[in-house]
């Protein structure tokens, strides 16, 4: 059988943003849920040394959505 499973999203876009002033696996799974409400959210990965959280998506997604759910989470995006 070849193609995705009833149900499982078909990642189109991966993208990396430096989120600031994470310091925990609690600040990790804060940005990882506000992250996850975003419609079309598939995979949220966080590298807490580097700040880096890659977003993956089965449709995409605008920054703002992103910047502004790393916000309700209590903190910021590095400028780019």
């Amino acid at each position: 059988m070849t193609g995705t499973q009833e149900g499982e999203e078909t990642a189109v876009a991966q993208t990396t943003y430096t989120v600031t002033g994470m310091t925990c696996e609690h600040c990790v799974a804060s940005v990882t849920e506000e992250l996850h409400e975003i419609d079309g959210v598939a995979q949220v990965s966080v590298d807490l040394a580097t700040g880096a959280v890659t977003v993956t998506s089965s449709q995409p997604v605008d920054d703002e959505q992103i910047r502004a759910a790393v916000q309700d989470a209590g903190y910021a995006l590095a400028a780019s």
